[in-house]
Parts: structure tokens; C-alpha cells; sequence
């Protein structure tokens, strides 16, 4: 056989695997959509309200914290890293745009410069702690969670800080009651999107997650990839926190205390791997779009918060344990 006619027998074996990945990722699509379909289909049998435009709108317009920050997430786990600081960057963020406006008398951009400066700071603190000690993020994050709250504490003096309509801009009905912040989130999920799939810091980063040794064996350094993820991440938080204090004119050092959970909630649910190499932006959105639902449904038909707390957390478990099938099933193939 010629080396001519070996290299297009081996052209259809090398490109065999692209369709069977397109294929489940559609597959996945298709899969959360129904999920979320079938969740809007109960809570609208179960209440006469659910199935309504304002129901619809108020969702929209309370999750684009939520989804940036999610955004983000999905990179440090793809890297097979974890960020739990994400909820205290929200918080000084906020803290420090709403101090600048108030008590520095800075403009509003420059204002909401320095709080995403400050989480972009943050992010790229743990990143580069974690890269350079050989620390798990997750045990530098946890750190920095207590430390970066602390730090809104005495930003704000330990008071909430109005700031009031200076940015409500953000939040402001736009296109249908819409909020910009909702169209900035979606736009940002798509961003996501295509950086991760169709660049080559997004290969790099799958890369990392699925054999970092062999990334290094191809002569890409992971260490600076791996501080731009944990530096994009703190940067989106910041941007979360200005859309929270956006929507409720008011910066709260308290803010974003447990939105880390209800952020990797929507990762893992979203089917992006805690192992790490695995994982799509979109399908983050599904993620963020059916703890939504599921909170704003539960709450309409009168659920109380310890059962609102128990149902989410049986959630999250069943996505883990369907995405640990479905890689036990992907090894089994392989």
C-alpha cells in the first residue's frame, strides 16, 4: 500500500470521532431542553400563574448573576479546578463600585471599572496561589472566600451601601420588561461558547482538563492558561456583582453568600465534568435555566425553603450521578 493511499484510509478513522462528538452534544441539547420542558410543563399544571409572561420576565431578569458567573465556572472545571471565592468577589465588587460612587465620588464608569479590576484581581490571586504552590484550588478558593469577604466587610464598613438608581441602568426594563443584564448574560454565553470550542485557549483549556501532562509533552505551558481561566472567572463574578447591585440599588456585603453552590449546581447540571476536559457553555445556560425554573416554581406553589432546599440538592445529586454514568459508559466504549 502506497503512503498516499494509507494516509486517506487513515483520513476517515481520524475524522470518525468528530460527528460522534457533535452528535452527543446535540444529544445533550436536545436531552436538558426536554428537562426543562417537562419542569415548566408540571409547575404550570401545579399553578395557574406559572405559565405567565411575568413569570417569565422576573426569571429572566434574576439570573444573569447567576449565568456570567456560571460562564466562568465552566472554564475552572473544565481545567478540573473549582472556584468557592465566587460569591465573596460578587460581594466586593459591588462593595468597592458602590464606595467609589458614594464616598470617592468617582464617575460611574470608572466606578464600575475598579469593581471588575478588583474581581479580575481576585480571580488571578487564586489562580496564580494554586499554579504556583501546587495547591488544589479548591483549598486556595476557600481561602480567598473568607479573605475577599472580609474584605466587602471593611469596604462597606459592615453596612449595606444604596447607591441608587447611579447604575440601575443595567437592570432596567428594556426590550419587552427584559433586562440588559439578561441580553449582556446571553451574549456572554455565547461568547463563551465559541471561545471554548472554535479557539485555541478553549482547546487549550479542554486540553488541561483531559491530560495536562500530555499539554506539556506538546510544549504548551498550562500554568499561564490555567491563571487566565481563575482571572476570567473573578472577572465575571465582579460583573455578576454589579448586575446584583444593579438590580437592587443597593451593594450588601452579605451579597452572594452561597451562590457558589447554585453556580457549580449549574455547571454540574449543565453536564460539564467535575473530572475535568468535559464541558459547553450552552449547556451551562440549560443548567442555570432549570434551577431558575425549579426555585420559581416551587416557590409559586407554596413549597417551604427546607423542602425548596432538599428538592435542589436531590437535583444536583442526580445530575452528578447521570454524569458519572455517562462517563462510566463513554470508558466502557472506549
Amino acid at each position: 500500500m502506497s503512503p498516499s493511499s494509507a494516509s486517506s484510509a487513515d483520513t476517515p478513522a481520524a475524522a470518525a470521532p468528530v460527528p460522534t462528538r457533535q452528535r452527543g452534544q446535540l444529544g445533550t441539547y436536545v436531552g436538558l431542553a426536554v428537562v426543562l420542558a417537562a419542569m415548566i410543563a408540571l409547575f404550570a399544571s401545579l399553578s395557574d400563574y406559572f405559565l405567565t409572561r411575568e413569570t417569565f420576565v422576573t426569571i429572566a431578569n434574576e439570573i444573569p448573576a447567576l449565568a456570567v458567573m456560571a460562564v466562568g465556572m465552566t472554564f475552572v472545571l473544565i481545567i478540573a479546578g473549582i472556584d468557592l471565592s465566587v460569591g465573596s468577589v460578587l460581594a466586593l465588587s459591588a462593595a468597592i463600585t458602590a464606595s467609589a460612587i458614594l464616598q470617592w465620588h468617582w464617575s460611574v464608569p470608572a466606578a464600575a471599572a475598579l469593581g471588575l479590576a478588583a474581581g479580575l484581581v481576585c480571580g488571578a490571586i487564586t489562580g496564580a496561589v494554586s499554579v504556583a504552590w501546587r495547591l488544589p484550588s479548591f483549598i486556595v478558593s476557600l481561602g480567598m472566600l473568607e479573605a475577599v469577604r472580609g474584605s466587602a466587610y471593611l469596604v462597606t464598613n459592615s453596612r449595606t451601601q444604596y447607591v441608587g438608581d447611579a447604575i440601575s441602568g443595567l437592570a432596567a426594563p428594556w426590550i419587552g420588561g427584559i433586562s440588559a443584564a439578561f441580553v449582556l448574560a446571553v451574549v456572554l454565553v455565547i461568547v463563551g461558547q465559541v471561545v471554548l470550542s472554535r479557539t485555541v485557549f478553549g482547546r487549550c483549556v479542554v486540553g488541561i482538563g483531559t491530560n495536562e501532562e500530555a499539554m506539556r509533552l506538546a510544549g504548551v505551558d498550562p500554568r499561564p492558561i490555567r491563571i487566565a481561566v481563575f482571572a476570567l472567572t473573578g472577572l465575571l463574578a465582579g460583573l455578576a456583582g454589579l448586575m446584583q447591585s444593579a438590580r437592587l440599588e443597593a451593594a450588601d456585603p452579605n451579597a452572594g453568600a452561597g451562590i457558589e453552590l447554585q453556580v457549580i449546581a449549574a455547571v454540574v447540571i449543565g453536564g460539564t465534568s467535575l473530572m475535568g476536559g468535559r464541558g459547553s457553555v450552552v449547556n451551562t445556560f440549560f443548567g442555570v435555566l432549570i434551577i431558575s425554573v425549579l426555585e420559581a416554581g416551587l416557590a409559586q406553589i407554596g413549597a417551604s425553603e427546607p423542602s425548596k432546599r432538599i428538592i435542589t440538592g436531590a437535583v444536583i445529586v442526580v445530575a452528578v450521578i447521570i454524569d458519572t454514568l455517562r462517563q462510566r459508559r463513554a470508558g466502557t466504549a472506549a
